[in-house]
């Protein structure tokens, strides 16, 4: 009968030695000794206070485990079948942390105590050594129900377990057959106990519920009912068993069998030796299920976890890398067609600016001309005005200039925005300046030809306005009787030739004005088209240098870009073929692994355990 669910053990112990994986090894051996052992390890666990010890000495009827409010239980207690009564600390000698009751003894001291002094021994004070591995009390006892191979592990409460280190309960729940938790009627189960239990049952197909203290407790029985609907709620799998441990002690004593029964302890009794009956088979064969389930959890969870490392790689590794670069050379082909564009549509604006500022200030001038020439004569401000143009025309050209120099490295910046994303300095080195010879470059303009008004002329413009006067004043005189020459009439003649005087001196003002407004005119527009070739093309030249540089810049960028494009594409083929290779393998691994948890289940499957015993309300 041990066969088949000892080959499903055997395997599981075999795919371990194939994973490398010593500790799950060890455990699967461990667990294949405590099956093959005849005995029956019962462990019994509990809060403090819940009536543990007081239930093992009623299983066995008689006092091997203290009991009281001034016991302190610091060492576990194992109670066995022995000949005659007697009492030891075992304690580990070289192999610390090995599990109460479980010790070679090879590896143990045995320390004996007196049978009157067990209390002390539990309490950790006597046959202890001090600071040495963890140790048990171990209790033999002339019992028919430990004779069957029963043997019964009381261990301290939760508690005092976290407080005083005790690590031999812990690690005595890896070597139980069944598992009794205890609580008792005062109370329901706690969120304590029901976490306790749903830990216990991941590890343990065989685990009860024993409520004590039934004879402290009218209403027990409503107790009873609601800690079996938090079991049902919390998907616990485990019997609710109500015992009373004093009427079992007192049944035991006075021999009364319906007492006996009363105390709820022969359900309890036929639970343990059906456990006992069943331990080769069906307890061994939901334990082999069981910890088949674990083990294979724990050996699939690194191929797990190494397949989602592999699928994130495929994101982050080599093809990932394949995928950027490839990004990055479409990206590379884009900002090359962006920084032409924006080059171009750069210097087009440029040129457009710079033209209208140059006209913008040449306009300025001329309005400056034509008010100073509204009044003044230019046979008198010449000279002064001819210093004054050619450092207005400097002066614009400079500013023209500079503000070229300011746009091409504005342009240049708006380019080189293009290529930020490199993470580098791209613009070129070099830096626009206004030019040293700017003021040579300005002609200085020639005195226009001007007519003046000379002494002879004046004469004979005023001989000519002064006869007009004489004739007309002299004729209109002499039919009064005068004659024509007379002083009236030389008088009107010289007011007449001052007059034609004046007016000629004037109309010669405004042409010497407009001659002199027209050849500047000519002047600035003169100036206007030479600087403006000028800034055209210093413009072409800055857009020829610029297109140079950042065409010289994308073929090193795409060069960079597309060697690292060959690299990656070359380790993501290296890469995806080793992956496969490695996800092939782990999936064979996963489907082995599959295969041993479907046999191991099959186990439980075959052969179904019966249901536990309940006692009567």
């Amino acid at each position: 009968m041990a066969g088949i669910w000892l080959d499903a053990l055997d395997g599981l112990a075999r795919t371990c030695r194939e994973h490398g994986r010593a500790d799950l090894l060890q455990t699967v051996r461990q667990k294949r000794a405590q099956l093959l052992d005849p005995q029956l390890r019962v462990l019994v666990v509990g809060e403090p206070k819940q009536g543990k010890s007081q239930l093992v000495n009623a299983i066995v009827n008689a006092p091997v485990c203290p009991v009281g409010d001034a016991r302190t239980t610091v060492l576990p207690t194992v109670v066995r079948h022995a000949e005659v009564a007697s009492a030891a600390v075992v304690q580990a000698a070289s192999t610390p942390g090995q599990p109460a009751g479980t010790a070679a003894p090879a590896t143990v001291e045995r320390t004996p105590v007196p049978l009157d002094q067990i209390a002390a021994a539990v309490a950790g004070t006597l046959g202890r050594r001090a600071g040495g591995a963890p140790a048990y009390v171990e209790v033999g006892l002339p019992r028919a129900l430990l004779g069957g191979g029963i043997v019964l592990v009381d261990t301290p409460g939760n508690d005092e377990v976290a407080a005083l280190g005790a690590g031999a309960p812990v690690a005595a729940f890896h070597r139980a057959d069944t598992v009794l938790l205890v609580t008792d009627s005062t109370r329901e189960l706690s969120v304590a106990e029901l976490n306790m239990l749903l830990h216990i049952t991941r590890s343990h197909p065989n685990v009860a519920v024993v409520q004590t203290k039934t004879d402290l407790v009218p209403d027990w029985r409503t107790v009873a009912e609601r800690n079996r609907q938090h079991l049902a709620e919390a998907g616990v799998p485990a019997a609710l068993i109500p015992v009373s441990s004093t009427l079992r002690l007192r049944a035991a004593t006075a021999d009364d069998h319906r007492l006996n029964a009363e105390s709820g302890f022969p359900p309890l009794i036929a639970r343990l030796q059906g456990d006992l009956t069943r331990k080769a088979d069906v307890l061994a064969r939901a334990s082999v299920a069981m910890i088949a389930r674990t083990v294979v959890e724990q050996l699939a969870a690194p191929l797990r976890a190494e397949l989602d490392s592999q699928e994130a790689a495929e994101q982050s590794g080599p093809i990932s890398r394949l995928h950027a670069a490839q990004r990055e050379v479409d990206e590379l082909r884009r900002c090359s067609t962006r920084w032409q564009n924006t080059l171009a549509d750069e210097m087009t604006d440029l040129l457009s600016d710079i033209e209208y500022d140059l006209r913008d200030r040449t306009r300025q001038i001329l309005r400056m001309v034509d008010e100073a020439f509204d009044t003044a004569d230019p046979l008198v401000a010449w000279d002064t005005f001819q210093e004054w143009l050619q450092r207005s025309l400097v002066d614009a050209a400079q500013a023209n200039h500079e503000w070229l120099a300011q746009r091409c490295d504005f342009v240049a910046r708006r380019v080189a925005g293009n290529f930020a994303r490199y993470g580098y300095d791209v613009l070129p080195p070099w830096s626009m300046t206004v030019p040293e010879d700017l003021v040579d470059r300005v002609p200085e303009i020639e005195r226009p030809t001007i007519d003046r008004f000379t002494a002879s002329q004046k004469v004979f413009t005023g001989m000519k306005g002064s006869y007009g006067g004489l004739l007309m004043f002299g004729l209109a005189l002499t039919l009064a009787g005068m004659p024509m020459i007379n002083p009236v009439s030389i008088g009107a003649g010289a007011i007449f030739g001052g007059k034609s005087i004046r007016d000629e001196s004037k109309q010669l003002l405004r042409r010497r004005q407009a001659t002199v407004k027209t050849a500047i005119q000519r002047h600035v527009d003169d100036f206007f088209v030479r600087t403006t070739r000028d800034c055209r093309d210093t413009a072409r030249q800055v857009q020829r240098m610029l297109r140079d540089h950042f065409t010289a810049l994308t073929e090193e960028l795409q060069e960079a870009i597309v060697q690292s494009f060959r690299t990656a594409k070359q380790a993501a083929d290296t890469d995806a073929a080793a992956r496969d290779q490695r996800q092939r393998e782990i999936r064979l691994k996963m489907s082995r692994l599959a295969a041993v948890y479907e046999q191991a289940q099959q186990l439980t499957a075959a052969r179904p355990a019966p249901a536990p015993l309940e006692p009567r309300a």
